[in-house]
């Protein structure tokens, strides 16, 4: 008999409540520890469906132990929750196999908290990250960071945490607005210009591009960390401009010719300009689209909403940048930008060009 769905946020609530909880009893009294669901799956987003149940699903989360409590009772605990995890919770198996060809296991992980958060972003977010670290902190981690949910956190650490990355700190915010600014500039008045020249699929996948820039800077003004496109138009379509916004982008997407193209993007940039003058982080910029120099193509000078968020970047190592950004904005590899891969990412920008195993 099949099991009724239920998002994987509330199985994870119940089974720390009714099943974890009362085991971690065994800890020794005053051992604090957190318990929560975070990392990778969907429904650490709030995303997933039924088709989410197919792989990889079951009731699941992580303790966090302090370094020299995990030290001492990591072990013991592991070895308690295998003897004394049920077979099935919530209809659900508690042992499954991830990937599919390794052998099932349960997977209530016992982890390091400080450990963790080093492993997954390169350093201890004590107070949240330094500049550099929050350039090289890919949006996707910070979402599973921060995402999720909390059932217990006896010592606050986990919680500490998750507050100091939830949201990019003002100088680093402004710096990273600039720069998807500058990434909807350097391609503006290409979906004109492919089409002129008879190249209708360079102008569509120039719009696409567009299109995908667009929706990152909205959910970036929102200080919202944009997930990888799986999961990219839902988070995007929460959003209170999605509803006047969507629109516009699903007709240049659909588009037929570049003059249409145009026509649909035009009103969104002029949009997206006029949340950016809401926000009041600069002096506001005229929205109108303008002409491209002479040439016959609708731009709306996206350089310029840079130039003025740069101007107030007072942060002297973000100011001395270029309007490169954030690992996202330069580097497009889930192989670089995925979880648990914080080393790979520091030796790649350490040595750009170096062989990386």
């Amino acid at each position: 008999m099949s099991t009724a769905f239920r998002p994987g946020l509330d199985l994870a609530r119940d089974f720390h409540a009714e099943v974890v909880a009362p085991l971690l009893d065994a800890l020794p009294a005053g051992t604090p520890y957190a318990a929560a669901l975070l990392g990778w799956g969907s429904e650490v987003q709030g995303f997933d469906t039924p088709r989410s149940t197919d792989h990889a699903w079951g009731p699941r989360l992580q303790v966090f132990l302090a370094p020299a409590a995990h030290r001492e009772h990591a072990a013991g605990l592991t070895a308690l929750l295998d003897r004394e995890l049920p077979e099935q919770f919530g209809g659900h198996p508690v042992r499954f196999a991830f990937p599919g060809d390794t052998p099932p296991r349960h997977w209530v992980d016992v982890l390091d908290v400080t450990g963790h958060f080093a492993e997954q972003l390169g350093e201890v977010p004590d107070g949240g990250l330094s500049v550099g670290g929050w350039l090289a902190a890919p949006w996707q981690v910070l979402r599973e960071l921060t995402g999720g949910a909390v059932f217990h956190d006896g010592a606050g650490v986990l919680t500490s945490y998750r507050e100091g990355l939830a949201r990019y700190p003002d100088q680093v915010w402004r710096y990273v607005l600039a720069c998807q600014w500058q990434r909807l500039h350097q391609e503006e008045p290409f979906v004109g210009r492919c089409g002129e020249v008879g190249d209708d699929l360079g102008s569509a996948v120039t719009a696409a591009r567009q299109v995908r820039e667009l929706m990152r800077l909205c959910l970036l003004m929102h200080r919202v960390y944009p997930p990888y496109g799986k999961w990219l138009g839902t988070a995007f379509a929460a959003l209170p401009e999605a509803a006047e916004l969507a629109p516009l982008l699903s007709g240049a997407l659909a588009a037929r010719g570049w003059r249409e193209r145009e026509r649909q993007l035009s009103p969104a940039y002029e949009r997206v300009a006029r949340m950016h003058n809401a926000l009041g982080l600069t002096e506001p910029q005229d929205p109108a689209v303008r002409p491209f120099h002479e040439r016959p193509f609708l731009v709306l000078g996206a350089e310029r909403f840079c130039a003025a968020l740069m101007a107030t970047v007072a942060e002297p190592e973000l100011a001395a940048l270029p309007p490169v950004g954030s690992v996202d904005q330069y580097a497009d590899s889930t192989d670089l930008t995925a979880h648990g891969f914080a080393d790979r990412r520091r030796r790649y920008l350490a040595r750009p060009g170096g062989a990386v195993s």
